[in-house]
This record gives structure tokens, sequence and C-alpha cells, in this order.
């Protein structure tokens, strides 16, 4: 299974005995929307609620944190997915939020495990059938407990490539957070982005059909941004979710050394000991 699939070739392995479907949806504080409501009023047959919104380390303080090894099973059990299942993961949120689930999944070992390009949108565009209410785990789950600690950047890690540069620091918010023009959405928060990194917004990764650039209109995206694909990349974002979708984009790339630096924003932009730069890159 490739690591992104379309709406075609999910419609036609729904009835898969070894397929797992979850809906990833999720939103930026402050949205008025309900991911789950939304859930249980339409998702792809057979499709679980990841809830990804409250899957993270909840003795952390730091929001969307990666969840501890047995925080993430005890999830993984009650929706019944396993390592070896295959797992596509997908979402109806501007966010493109699925790829988070798939950083996530990925991190704790899951061993196939896809974003369906488009996610709901286009499965509904198409006309393509849909469910309502809550759908029952196929399976018993089944997870190690350790997550993969190399994927994930800290605060320090971070700190040091300030002096060392040897990794390109992207982020992914808009271009006025970034910049400093507009106020983050969680209070407590200075505006603006760590000194020296790139910008490059999700959504110059997808193009006019809602679908993921491929090739060298993906490159092209990295290169606009002034990313330099020849360095190790940490990706940042608010708090950690669609920086997820630049590891995932330069995954399609073939490029592997890559980490997401968790606490994101919400944790450099509320400590003021850290260095903070304004306006454009």
């Amino acid at each position: 299974m490739d690591m992104l699939v379309s709406t075609g070739w999910l419609a036609a392995e729904l009835d898969a005995p070894d397929l797992r479907i979850l809906d990833a949806t999720a939103f930026l504080p402050g949205t008025p929307r309900d991911p789950r409501a939304e859930y249980l009023e339409t998702h792809i047959p057979g499709a679980l609620f990841l809830d990804l919104s409250t899957l993270h380390d909840t003795d952390d303080s730091r929001p969307s944190m990666v969840p501890t090894g047995e925080q993430f099973a005890a999830r993984m059990a009650a929706l019944g997915i396993g390592r070896d299942d295959r797992i596509v993961v997908y979402d109806n949120s501007p966010l493109i939020s699925s790829g988070r689930a798939w950083w996530l999944l990925r991190i704790f070992g899951a061993r196939q495990v896809a974003i369906l390009d488009g996610g709901l949108s286009r499965w509904t565009t198409e006309g393509r059938p849909t469910e309502t209410g809550d759908a029952a785990p196929a399976g018993h789950g089944g997870f190690a407990t350790e997550r993969d600690e190399r994927a994930i950047a800290s605060k320090g890690d971070v700190l040091a490539n300030l002096t060392s540069c040897a990794a390109q620091v992207v982020d992914a918010r808009s271009g006025e957070r970034f910049r400093g023009e507009a106020a983050e959405p969680r209070p407590g928060m200075a505006e603006g982005h760590i000194p020296g990194s790139a910008n490059l917004p999700t959504n110059h990764l997808i193009d006019e059909h809602g679908l993921w650039k491929h090739g060298d209109a993906l490159r092209q995206a990295f290169a606009d941004a002034g990313v330099d694909l020849a360095k190790p990349l940490i990706m940042s974002c608010g708090s950690g979710v669609t920086a997820c979708n630049l590891l995932f984009a330069a995954a399609l790339l073939g490029k592997e050394d890559v980490t997401i630096y968790d606490g994101s924003w919400s944790e450099w932009g509320a400590d003021p000991a850290t260095p903070k730069a304004v306006g454009a890159a």
C-alpha cells in the first residue's frame, strides 16, 4: 500500500479484512465545529473515529504532545487497530489533520499506513457511500508501547540548532501568523517565528483540486519557501499538527531525515526566554 491512496483505491478495498479506516478530523482551538458530531453524521463506511484532538499526553500541560506508549496502545486497543493492519486515515478539516494521525501511527510502529488523498470532501463529492452513527471495531488491536524518540525534536534540540544550523526549521503556520501579523489562537503566546526558520503553509502543498501535489510541483513548493531539501529538516507549526503535513510531503519526495518539533509555537511562543523573530523569513 502506498503512503497516499486515492478514493478509487479505497472504494475497491473497503471490504478487505485487514483494512482499517480512521477519521482523524481535528480543528484549531475556537473553531465552531465538532469533529465527533460530524463523524456521527457522515463517515466512510467502516471508519472509526480516532478523536485525534485527545490523542496526546494527558499528563503534559503542553497541547498535542505525543502520547506515551501506554496511552497510544490503549487508544489503538479500543479501536481494534493493530500494527500489522493496513490503515487509511482521512479527515474533513482545513488543517488536513490526517497528517498528524499518519505520523503518530508511523512512530508507534504501524507497518502500513496511508492518507486518503482529498479526504472526506473528495469522497462525498464523488458520490461515494457514507454511513452514520458509530462504527464497530473490526479487530482486537495490538501495538508495542514504545515510540520512536528519534522522530521527535525537543525545544532543547531547536535551541541548539540556532547555533549549529545543522538542520533547517520549517513552519507550517499561515504567513500572517509566521510574520507576527495575526494573533495566535492560544492565549499567552507571543507572535512571530523561530529565528532562521522558513515558512511553508500546508495549503501550499495542496493543488487546486484539493489533492496533494506530486513530484516537481511538490519540490517547487519547498523551493519557493526557501527550503533546502538537502539538509535535515525540523518541522514546526502551532502545536505539532500541521507540521506533520510538511513531514508527509517530504516523505512523498523520499526524504527521511525529518523530525517534528512537537512543542512547536505553543511551547516556543509561550516561553519568554526563547528568541523570536517577526516579519518575512
